[in-house]
């Protein structure tokens, strides 16, 4: 028997990528959240060995052989908080990590709260991406709207305008003719109307 066929190095190297990019992001999400409450559950633990030291003043700590993960979320739960990754997209799935690590080390929850607070982060996070389609969408709308008004008022004008011709009659016009007209003093040259 080769060793070959034991560590399977004869298998494609794209089986990796035919996975599902959603399944992905449920399996990183729930694997967060099982890593986290067993975290959750470790702290829980030198909690109480702290106290019982700081009660009795003996440490029998390593004495002590406590079960891998005593804590589970029942299954209902699980479905549901899979059904909420499914909703996540791939590219949010760090950042709801992070999030959700945050979170985690700010309250620094007892196990059976690190589900609530993973809903919580994930709720939060599918909120979001609501939001954001949501003004994707208007911005789209905005410029389609933003294309046919404009599509409309590019017209080229046949009139020019001349900004030393005019027709329109002014009051200060109708004043300054009853004056004599004075030399300006500033660098401006001096425009008169020859007609």
């Amino acid at each position: 028997m080769s060793l070959a066929s034991w560590f399977r190095w004869n298998e494609p190297p794209n089986r990796i990528s035919q996975r599902n990019p959603t399944e992905m992001v449920v399996e990183t999400l729930m694997m967060e959240l099982s890593w986290q409450i067993k975290q959750a559950e470790k702290q829980q633990r030198e909690r109480e060995n702290e106290y019982r030291k700081i009660k009795t003043g003996v440490d029998y700590g390593w004495l002590v052989s406590y079960p891998k993960q005593s804590y589970d979320i029942s299954p209902g739960e699980r479905l549901q908080l899979e059904d909420m990754c499914t909703k996540i997209h791939p590219s949010y799935c760090g950042p709801v990590i992070l999030r959700f690590r945050q979170v985690v080390a700010e309250y620094e929850p007892e196990a059976q709260e690190v589900s609530q607070l993973f809903r919580s982060v994930l709720q939060e996070a599918a909120e979001k991406i609501k939001e954001e389609e949501e003004a994707k969408k208007l911005a789209r709308q905005w410029n389609t709207k933003n294309r046919t008004s404009l599509s409309l008022t590019t017209f080229k004008s046949r009139s020019r305008i001349s900004p030393f011709i005019s027709d329109i009659k002014t009051i200060s016009e109708d004043v300054e003719r009853g004056t004599q007209p004075t030399r300006r003093v500033w660098s401006m040259p001096e425009f008169r109307n020859t007609k």
